[in-house]
Order: C-alpha cells, then structure tokens, then sequence
C-alpha cells in the first residue's frame, strides 16, 4: 500500500528514473558549468548577462541538473537565492572537475604538439580606438600559427569580464583591472589618458577660466574607473559623484545630455571634440589601464 502524499507539503520533487550513472556527457558539462556560473554570480538574475540566456531558460537547466543529480542544489523565491550543502558540495566538485579537464587538454595539445581547443578571449569595449596596436598583431601571429584554435571574443564590462577569468569562462581578457584579483595574473598592455568632458549643452562648454576642485564640488559627476589614478586624484575622490556608467560609450551618452561632467580616453573623445560636442577641461593624468 502506498502512503498517500500530503497536499499540504507541495508536490514531491520530481526524480529520474536513471538518476546520475556516475558517465559524464557533454550535456552534464553544459549543465554544470552553467550552475557554477549561477553559485558563483549569486543567483539567476545576476547570471542572464554572464550566461547570455534568460532566467527561465537558466532555471530549466538547473532544474534539469538537480534531476540528473537526484539532489536539490539550490534554493530559490522569495528568500533569495542559496545553496544547499549539497549544491556546495558540488560546485566544489565542479571546481576541480573542470581544472582536471583543461589539465587533460593541455597535456594532450603538448603530447601532440598541435594546439587546438578554445581561446576565449574577452575584452573590454572601445579597444579598437586604438587601432594598429600590439595586441592586434599578436592576434594575426596567434591565428597563423594555432589554427586548430576556435577562438571566441566577447565584448563585456570590466565587472562582466572579471567574473568570467574568476569562473573559468575567459580564457585569458583585455580589461580594465587595478590590481590583480587572487587568482589572476595581469601585465600592462595599454596605458591611456584621461581628460574631463562636458556636452555642448553643458554651463562650462563656453568657460574660459581655470577650472578649479571646488568648481568642481558644485557640478554633477560620473564616476571613474578604480584604475584611474592622477597626482590630485585623492581630492578628486572626495567629490560628489552622482551618476555611474560600466562602458566608455555609456560614460559618453551622459557628458552628452549636457547634465554631467566625466572622463575618457582623449582617443575615443577626439572625434566628438572635432564636432563641437563635446570640450576637454582639464587634463586629469591618469592612467585607466590595464586593458
């Protein structure tokens, strides 16, 4: 005789009849790199951009993982969103699975002598501001002579950039990056400076004088990247910021409204200083890199 269910409990979880045989698929790796994205971003919403997906498609996969596991992973609602300790347990295991299998690779690519695999690469928006750079002929030389490698660009914002190298989706990235996160190596590549813009709209668009710090108290300002840094620069912080923008072509959109005074690489800005949108200020030597 079978007991019958307690409607006041909810439905019992659904299991699979095969549950996890202990093979791993290709669709096991999908399903599990998508759940450390998840655990590692903190839940669903945080993980539509990183994972390029929607929620209900991310919730799908997740839920198509507990049931190959036969084991909840993680809790989600009202609540907010964590992990079990069984969900812990498995992103520990999912850490050192994925270290194993790119440790596989890289003996095998050695063992054979052809490189071949992934190169991920991410990079941060704008970078081609500066044309005919390094970076691009390191590329060409890297294409020629790997071309066994399928190599992925995406384009993203530091922050985006960031979690990526930190959860294995980037294999290597051109970002803005401060100091080196635990985990991470960095080099400099690029170092730019920075100037301070207003629109044409803005008061200070046909201002003469010098531009002083407590001028600047008075106006509204965008905040900086964490890499910059100048001479005055401690001043500077202490300013009220009172916008925030991840891109530099997000940056340029608010100077534009003629409401906010930023900074931006003097490559990127020059163009729309040549058309009288946009005037420099002061030069803030700073640098913004690396990227």
């Amino acid at each position: 005789m079978l007991p019958l269910a307690d409607p006041r409990r909810g439905p019992a979880p659904v299991r699979s009849p095969q549950g996890f045989s202990g093979q791993l698929a290709e669709v096991d790796l999908r399903l599990l790199r998508v759940f450390r994205t998840v655990a590692t971003l903190g839940g669903f919403a945080a993980a539509e951009l990183a994972l390029g997906k929607s929620k209900s498609s991310i919730s799908i996969d997740i839920s198509s993982l507990e049931q190959r596991l036969r084991m909840r992973l993680c809790r989600r609602g009202r609540g907010g969103f964590s992990l079990t300790p069984e969900g812990r347990e498995v992103l520990r295991a999912t850490d050192d699975l994925l270290r194993d299998i790119d440790r596989f690779r890289d003996r095998i690519n050695i063992a054979s002598g052809v490189l071949s695999g992934r190169f991920a690469l991410y990079v941060i928006d704008n970078i081609l501001i500066y044309g005919e750079t390094g970076i691009i002929h390191a590329l060409e030389m890297f294409g020629r002579q790997h071309p066994e490698v399928f190599i992925s660009m995406t384009s993203a914002s530091a922050a985006d950039i960031e979690h990526a190298l930190l959860d294995g989706r980037a294999t290597a990235a051109l970002t803005l990056l401060p100091d080196a996160q635990p985990g991470l190596s960095a080099s400099i590549l690029i170092s730019e400076t920075l100037h301070l813009y207003c629109g044409r709209r803005h008061a200070l668009f046909d201002h003469d004088g010098p531009l002083t710090l407590p001028m600047l108290e008075e106006e509204r300002l965008i905040d900086a990247s964490d890499a910059a840094t100048a001479s005055d620069w401690p001043a500077i912080r202490r300013l009220t910021f009172s916008a925030s923008a991840e891109t530099i072509d997000s940056r340029a959109m608010l100077i534009l409204t003629g409401a906010y005074l930023g900074v931006l690489p003097e490559a990127f800005a020059a163009p729309m200083v040549q058309d009288g949108q946009l005037r420099q200020l002061r030069q803030l030597s700073c640098v913004d890199l690396p990227r």
